[in-house]
């Protein structure tokens, strides 16, 4: 478990080490020869890589690209890298126990940023009242296959809106409509000025007592990126940018307890008087 000092900063050590610089070169030389059979596989990434950006200069026109590359390849590891079938369940799995325990219930409504094939979708689709649950994300090609996991799953009852985007300004949505907003690998895969907009917009959307919910890939050292595929923050440069659009933020240490390499942020808008029941925005159950 990874201790926080007294304003909710993370002190202590967590599930992947936040020292570490991935772009280095020391890094992907030490990296390639403790596995040197994963060395033809992340060539062709980056062959791969290399030419979609050139194509598309636009990082969220690159990314659609990547996405439907990888989705092509497998759905699964287009929303995990290259997981099994199994790992796509456990970590959806994980994703929704997490939030049952923070008090989500059916009655609440609930917009999944990067919605992908609905790894963790399925569960909370199934879990909501009809029509609570809103995923956007903004590739065409994942969003056909999280069609066909509402089939699979048998959950067409449920109504869930499924909606293609070009950005996260979220302007076509209601205001102050969803309890919970969530985002489970998005902002690893996103350059600042993207996180920026959905900060810029999303206290807009989130309704009085509700919280938005996010990952990201933490660094203690220099912020960086691989590939502009992966990104790496300080946990104070995205507490301090959602300040800057009135966002109360908390580190999310008991995520630190599970098996997953990303860490997590609560952002809150201030609480006013007569603010309906939320899920549960204060401490840790």
């Amino acid at each position: 478990m990874t201790a926080t000092d007294p304003a909710g900063r993370p002190s202590g050590k967590p599930t992947a080490d936040p020292s570490r610089n991935r772009r280095s070169l020391t890094h992907r030389v030490r990296y390639a020869l403790r596995h040197p059979k994963r060395v033809p596989a992340h060539a062709r990434r980056v062959a791969r890589d290399t030419w979609l950006r050139l194509k598309h200069r636009d990082h969220i026109a690159y990314y659609r690209a990547v996405m439907a590359a990888d989705t092509a390849r497998s759905p699964e590891a287009a929303v995990g890298h290259n997981p099994s079938v199994e790992k796509w369940e456990r970590v959806g799995r994980m994703q929704f126990d997490y939030l049952l325990r923070h008090g989500l219930e059916p009655r609440h409504r609930m917009l999944e940023i990067g919605c992908g094939n609905l790894r963790a979708g399925r569960l909370f689709i199934d879990h909501l009242d009809a029509g609570n649950y809103y995923g956007i994300d903004i590739s065409p090609a994942i969003l056909l296959e999280a069609q066909r996991t509402l089939v699979r799953q048998g959950l067409q009852s449920k109504l869930p809106y499924l909606v293609l985007v070009a950005d996260l300004t979220f302007e076509f949505l209601p205001e102050a409509h969803f309890d919970v907003v969530h985002a489970h690998s998005v902002f690893s895969h996103s350059p600042a000025h993207v996180i920026e907009q959905c900060f810029a917009h999303v206290g807009r959307v989130l309704a009085p007592g509700g919280f938005f919910d996010f990952t990201y890939g933490r660094t203690e050292g220099k912020e960086h990126q691989v590939l502009h595929e992966d990104f790496y923050y300080r946990t104070d440069t995205l507490v301090e940018l959602a300040a800057q659009y009135g966002l109360t933020a908390r580190f999310m240490d008991d995520w630190e307890e599970l098996p997953h390499r990303q860490s997590k942020i609560r952002l809150s808008r201030p609480s006013g008087t007569g603010d309906r029941p939320g899920p549960d925005v204060g401490g840790t159950p």
